[in-house]
């Protein structure tokens, strides 16, 4: 990358809570007529369907609901769509398939619909050529019920239909932000000599894991609301965390974040609102939570907290300028990727579930590849606000870096876009190993292609 990360806790954190915004050009004729509809519909997986690609216990029941939440945004070109899945993930064609019937029901190309998963752990995971791979071995747990998958895509489909049929005027935007406490932890401990040393992941029963420093992370709950008028419509909160406080034992879940974001819906039923997870293939809750039922409340209250927090100073601005803008990227499989090696793997009775439907996902990933179908990175820009959409388990560095090369904008991130790629680690990171490193999909080169993507795309504001 081309920034001094030892400089990230300084200048990008400045930058994010800084005036944030010098006034942009003005296209006032962007946002006349400009109309707006939210939309929801449930994604809860039945009993017996997998878990996070099949190798955790999968569904026996349910503690609360999943749930696909966006908006339709009218007036500016073509529809735009934004969307956050409760899931795990949705990868490659899975991830398309999406975009192509929401993109069919708002009366839209696909290019201009982003579909972001929240990614959480007791939800779907799918790959639907990994599941094709899955299927030919007996025995092997399923990443998908081909049948839930269809079914969650009708009710996309009309729901977003439906939202078609009651668009508003949307006339004003707002950006708050608020710091997170005691939520998030870098997950990798790297020493001086950028020798990776210690690891934790989403919880840990460790003391020393507790008592080491929060590591980088970005601390900001980040908020853009859209109105009609003084009446608030839709507002969508960003933080980047794995959204994980404890999982596994086959109860569904839309775990804190999710748990935070539907009691802020219970306060305000005229708007809706919607979470989104940013860049945290290298950030989790390790220093904060045990894995306890009890960790969970206390990390669900510290995150409500916050978004109440990002809310609060929200002050309307009428919008001038609406902007989509999107880049194609072709990010490189990983040399050690090799489909032979990998089927072997599928095919091995005696490995763990866990490696076997994995490789199934790699295999996923490499025919993908071969196919030459890109990744679709994107953004709305609204006034001097820029919703950045990326893909997959992108490190911290990814969304801190949007912020450094955009400066003047209050740049949100979402990230588990297109989750094909699985981890994208920095070009730092490849060589110190470890876990995330372990199970990228991709060569070290996809931080200088997603680096230049995310450039392309917080310059069209300016350039526009």
């Amino acid at each position: 990358m081309a920034i001094d990360r030892r400089n990230f806790l300084e200048t990008t954190l400045a930058a994010g809570i800084a005036g944030l915004l010098a006034p942009g050009a003005v296209q006032a004729e962007a946002a006349a007529g400009l109309k707006m509809a939210p939309f929801r519909f449930d994604v809860t997986p039945p009993v017996g369907h997998p878990l996070c690609g099949g190798w955790i216990t999968p569904v026996k029941g349910v503690d609360d609901p999943l749930e696909a939440i966006g908006y339709v945004l009218v007036g500016a070109g073509e529809p735009m769509v934004v969307c956050a899945v409760d899931w795990t993930g949705l990868l490659n064609e899975a991830h398309g398939q999406w975009r192509e019937t929401i993109a069919q029901a708002a009366g839209t190309s696909p290019d201009r619909v982003a579909v972001q998963c929240v990614h959480q752990h007791d939800a779907p995971f799918v790959c639907l050529e990994g599941e094709k791979v899955v299927s030919a071995q007996a025995g092997l747990p399923h990443l998908v019920q081909l049948d839930f998958f269809q079914q969650c895509l009708k009710k996309a489909s009309q729901a977003v239909g439906a939202a078609m049929q009651n668009l508003q005027p949307v006339t004003h935007i707002a950006t708050g932000h608020a710091k997170v406490e005691k939520v998030a932890s870098n997950r990798r401990i790297v020493n001086e000599a950028g020798e990776l040393v210690d690891w934790r992941g989403s919880s840990s029963k460790v003391p020393r894991h507790w008592e080491l420093p929060e590591g980088l992370i970005d601390p900001w709950m980040k908020t853009v609301a859209f109105y009609h008028g003084e009446k608030k419509l839709v507002s969508c909160h960003y933080y980047a965390t794995h959204p994980m406080s404890h999982y596994a034992k086959g109860q569904v879940s839309s775990d804190f974040v999710g748990l935070a974001r539907k009691r802020r819906q219970a306060e305000e039923q005229d708007c809706t609102h919607i979470y989104f997870t940013g860049c945290s293939g290298n950030v989790a809750a390790g220093k904060y939570n045990d894995g306890t039922p009890e960790a969970r409340a206390r990390l669900t209250e510290r995150i409500y907290a916050a978004m109440v927090k990002s809310e609060s100073a929200l002050s309307p601005q009428p919008i001038q300028q609406v902007q989509w803008a999107t880049e194609e990227v072709q990010i490189p499989p990983a040399e050690s990727l090799q489909e032979e090696a990998l089927l072997a793997i599928v095919a091995d009775g005696s490995a763990a579930n866990a490696n076997r439907n994995r490789a199934a996902m790699k295999i996923g990933w490499l025919r993908r590849c071969e196919k030459k179908m890109p990744i679709v990175l994107s953004a709305l820009h609204v006034n001097d606000a820029t919703l950045l959409h990326l893909p997959a388990e992108s490190f911290i560095e990814y969304q801190l870096q949007a912020q450094q090369l955009a400066p003047a904008r209050f740049v949100v991130t979402a990230a588990y876009g297109d989750g094909g790629p699985w981890y994208i680690p920095t070009a730092e990171a490849y060589p110190q190993g470890g876990y995330e490193v372990s199970v990228a999909f991709s060569a070290p080169e996809v931080d200088s292609i997603l680096t230049q993507g995310s450039q392309k795309l917080l310059d069209q504001p300016t350039s526009a």
